[in-house]
């Protein structure tokens, strides 16, 4: 079985056939060098299938559903809340969060955020990379940049909050209450003390220290998740 992995957002049935979007064919035949009759597979959120290449054209790939590898999985939300930081870095970032198991992104301005916008098509298509490299079936969500007050307002989740004045350095899986784990990490100059004293009043909010030394945005991330993963598993 190949293991090339592409993200297919479309209905995949056994037997059906369809085609891929010009960049995963250019990448099919220019990258990987398939040809016709060899396999690779489809994923989404339902699953992922083998399918066989049919027919090479300029643009496109013609491809055939053979049968199902994996059905639909049954997920723990984990979701990242985070300051935008300058690209290369929070690539990185979206990157490593995204194989960690991350599955929804929400960028927040902060009071000390430096950067103040995001690229959400080109952190789309990072997700959908690390996705399918990673051999995730569930393509982590992004949502539109917001503030921390609106944030705080319409989320019901289990709040890890990534702070360095907590004595606190691990999570309390007790205190887990089915709803999405949310980590909170500041950005580069950390939180306020006004905005530190609003997450520690939010319904249910963990402290913790994950590290004693300050650490980069994007290491911070990795830090936390990976604190979570071990803390719930």
């Amino acid at each position: 079985m190949s293991n090339i992995r592409l993200f297919f957002s479309d209905e995949i049935l056994v037997n059906m056939t369809n085609k891929l979007n010009k960049d995963q064919s250019h990448y099919l035949t220019k990258v990987m060098r398939i040809k016709e009759g060899q396999k690779f597979s489809l994923f989404n959120v339902n699953g992922e299938w083998e399918a066989s290449v049919q027919s090479i054209k300029k643009k496109s790939v013609e491809f055939k559903v053979i049968k199902q590898l994996k059905k639909k999985e049954n997920i723990i939300e984990l979701w990242l809340a985070f300051s935008p930081i300058k690209s290369n870095y929070q690539n990185f970032m979206i990157q490593k969060a995204t194989e960690l198991g991350i599955t929804k992104f929400l960028p927040i301005i902060f009071e000390r955020t430096i950067v103040r916008k995001v690229n959400k098509e080109r952190l789309k298509k990072i997700i959908i990379e690390a996705g399918e490299q990673s051999n995730r079936i569930n393509i982590p969500e992004i949502e539109e940049l917001q503030k921390l007050d609106p944030f705080l307002k319409k989320n019901e989740v289990d709040l890890i909050f990534t702070d360095l004045n907590s004595r606190n350095k691990k999570i309390n899986k007790s205190r887990l209450t089915g709803k999405p784990i949310c980590v909170i990490v500041g950005p580069e100059g950390d939180f306020t003390e006004s905005e530190r004293k609003k997450i520690l009043t939010f319904q249910g909010v963990q402290s913790i220290k994950i590290n004693e030394n300050i650490l980069r945005s994007e290491t911070a991330v990795i830090s936390a998740i990976s604190i979570l993963n071990y803390a719930i598993n």
